[in-house]
């Protein structure tokens, strides 16, 4: 009788272990998808100021079309309804690699960089991009903290009965990533 009560008590155990991992699974899936929701708001805003970004700067730049091209092909690819997560991740992050040498173009257009209305877009962009940085570093720490689950034990099991899989981090961007020259920041002011 004892041994029975045994068995059904580690039985029992093992139930609610199980159980426990696979809430705490959900829990963590629920959370990477709650963050990219969040940043599928920020990108939404962002989506809607690039086409009056492209057609400010339109007029100014001659020779970056090819530039303004690109901006205006991501954004259709990140917008379209029919993009996996990950090629979402991987499309934002060329997106904002793509503004980023936008901006650095505006460089070299003085009146471009003196307009009213390029001034507001900028300020609005910024604005948008540091949003979208802080919904991303939630995002990633979601990622990471479901894509640890998924890969240690005992959760891993589990994860691997639920056919979770691993999710992209958003990362820096090359441009992100390069030194910034100070003293061409100071030549160009002069």
């Amino acid at each position: 009788m004892e041994l029975i009560f045994c068995i059904v008590g580690l039985a029992v155990v093992a139930g609610v272990a199980l159980l426990l991992l696979y809430n705490s699974l959900i829990g963590k899936k629920n959370a990477v998808d709650q963050a990219f929701s969040s940043i599928d708001v920020m990108l939404k805003k962002r989506y809607d100021l690039i086409p009056n970004l492209i057609a400010t700067v339109e007029q100014y730049m001659t020779h970056e079309r090819d530039l303004l091209t690109e901006l205006t092909q991501l954004r259709t690819r990140a917008l379209s309804g029919d993009i996996s997560p990950d090629a979402r991740v991987t499309t934002e992050n060329q997106l904002s690699g793509v503004l980023g040498r936008v901006m650095v173009a505006v460089e070299n257009y003085p009146d471009l960089k003196a307009s009213q209305n390029f001034l507001q877009l900028q300020g609005s962009l910024n604005e948008i991009e540091e949003q979208i940085s802080a919904a991303r570093r939630a995002y990633n720490a979601a990622v990471t903290d479901l894509n640890n689950a998924i890969e240690m034990a005992p959760t891993n099991i589990i994860a691997g009965m639920m056919n979770l899989q691993k999710r992209q981090l958003f990362v820096a961007s090359e441009v992100e990533r390069q030194n910034v020259d100070v003293r061409s920041l100071f030549r160009s002011n002069q």
